[in-house]
């Protein structure tokens, strides 16, 4: 153990001296400026701040992998995306990633945490509900469906909360009522808090929420969702969050009048909300930050660059992908991540690429991934009680209710309220504790069957730490690191075997593994 802990400190200490080296940084950009970067550039221009350099392909293709599939390259995609020259290879993965499965999974779990996916208490959805609604997310993103249309159907369906899924949006709150139901939408569609807004506009927008109506079935925990004209305290008129006054006719459900409201393409409200998000997802803070506290006194860190991307999702009819395709393809989403400037301006002018720690389910996945391991998720509470097949993947899961000692600790979100605030990416001492000496983290390398292929290989020392380096941080080892390993305590047989181990446990535990960067 002891020279265990020498050589990860080693490895850790000489992955911040060398951040400023080739592992990290591109010498020129490998994609022209486009007029999102223009916007980007021309700000940190007034404010005197440089931008970071260019990332590197071996930085790029795990970034890639990780913000969009919420996956870690293997070591052959690393290799091959480093090795490529084509000068388009960049945008050719991006392409490449939208047709994964794993998009499809990996920005579910993004949008199930926002619409509080959870079977148990205190949201309630149940196992069928919480399965149907995850299926229509999922199903939703695959096929791309239009932002708008995504929005109209989560406000405005009616009928069973198992055979039309976008109901659950109206049971998955913990107050049902027309104000916790207006401070949700507001939440979820308008990135707004409006349990701070003055009572009267609350109230006024709670008008439109007043006559729906919630009733059993014969069948276990199905409910019917719908509008009741027949309520009779409902509400006559209800107030636009702008402040229009509209009259309310009892025949027509006031719930398609707001959504119309919302998602015509003059209301800056929502495209503001959604362009807003997407970045914050891709950036790790939002151009207005908090994402989900969007009001006049928290002005956005540009204003051009949001009004940029707000037209650009209504000129493209709001197609969530062509937003990504701009953010993903832009020089400023591809900067290196380590700063030119400590002005605390840079970070919220997005002058170099943000750190931040991977999610609970993106890096149990990723050490599954590495050594070929599974792992076991379940429901807590018996109604009823659900295993998952250990082979599924984390990113994968339908329901909040499922979790595992490891996602809680490392902060999976409980998904009580759609805050984005619920998902913690701050380090804590128990989590570095789980990772250096946990005998779970232990299992999985030593029970590693990759490391026992690596270990039976006639490989020289310099070409299994090649393979571990591709296999754990996506990128080949530099020569001093190569020269640190070589130097290791290490022979054949087991011995050997343990060396690979060593290497890959201190690999595991360095900040280049743990965070985006």
């Amino acid at each position: 153990m002891l020279m265990r802990l020498v050589f990860w400190t080693m490895t850790y200490v000489l992955w911040v001296a060398t951040a400023s080296a080739t592992p990290f940084e591109s010498s020129t950009a490998e994609t022209a400026p486009t007029p999102l970067d223009k916007l980007v550039v021309n700000r940190l221009h007034k404010l005197g701040i440089a931008p970071a350099n260019p990332c590197s392909d071996a930085v790029f293709v795990r970034r890639a992998y990780l913000d969009m599939i919420g996956t870690l390259p293997t070591a052959q995609a690393a290799l091959d995306f480093i090795e490529n020259k084509d000068p388009n290879k960049r945008s050719v993965l991006i392409e490449r990633l939208f047709l994964r499965e794993e998009f499809a999974d990996y920005w579910a779990m993004r949008w199930c945490d926002l619409l509080r996916v959870k079977a148990e208490f205190p949201i309630n959805l149940w196992p069928n509900a919480a399965q149907a609604y995850h299926r229509w997310i999922r199903a939703a993103i695959k096929e791309n469906k239009p932002f708008d249309q995504f929005a109209r159907e989560l406000l405005t369906e009616s009928g069973s909360n198992f055979r039309v899924p976008p109901v659950n949006f109206y049971r998955a709150m913990q107050t049902r009522d027309a104000h916790g139901i207006a401070q949700t939408v507001a939440l979820t569609f308008m990135g707004a808090r409006a349990d701070k807004w003055p009572k009267e506009k609350l109230a006024g927008m709670a008008g439109f929420f007043s006559q729906l109506n919630y009733k059993s079935t014969l069948e276990w925990k199905e409910e019917i969702i719908f509008f009741d004209p027949a309520i009779t305290n409902a509400a006559r008129k209800a107030i636009f969050p702008g402040g229009e006054t509209v009259a309310l006719s009892g025949d027509r459900d006031p719930r398609e009048v707001f959504a119309e409201w919302l998602i015509t393409p003059q209301n800056p409200w929502f495209t503001r909300n959604i362009a807003n998000r997407v970045w914050a997802w891709l950036f790790g803070r939002g151009i207005i930050h908090e994402p989900d506290d969007i009001r006049d006194d928290n002005p956005p860190s540009n204003p051009e660059l949001l009004a940029y991307l707000q037209n650009e999702l209504v000129n493209s009819r709001y197609d969530l992908k062509h937003l990504y395709r701009l953010i993903l393809n832009s020089q400023t989403y591809q900067f290196s991540s380590i700063p030119k400037s400590k002005d605390p301006a840079a970070a919220a002018n997005f002058a170099s690429y943000p750190l931040r720690r991977l999610e609970a389910e993106v890096l149990i996945d990723a050490l599954n991934q590495i050594t070929g391991t599974t792992e076991k998720y379940s429901s807590p509470i018996p109604e009823p009680f659900t295993f998952i097949p250990e082979k599924q993947r984390a990113i994968a899961l339908p329901d909040g209710s499922i979790s595992s000692s490891f996602l809680e600790l490392f902060g999976k979100p409980p998904r009580d309220t759609g805050f984005e605030s619920e998902r913690s990416g701050r380090p804590t001492a128990a989590q570095r504790l789980h990772m250096l000496n946990s005998s779970h983290v232990q299992r999985k390398l030593e029970q590693s069957d990759r490391i026992q292929v690596l270990a039976q290989s006639k490989g020289t020392p310099r070409d299994i730490a090649k393979a571990v380096y591709l296999m754990v941080l996506s990128r080949y080892p530099t020569d001093e690191e190569l020269r640190k390993v070589e130097g290791y305590p290490q022979s054949g047989g087991s011995r050997g075997r343990d060396a690979i181990v060593d290497l890959a446990w201190a690999l595991l535990n360095t900040t280049e593994f743990l965070y985006r960067h």
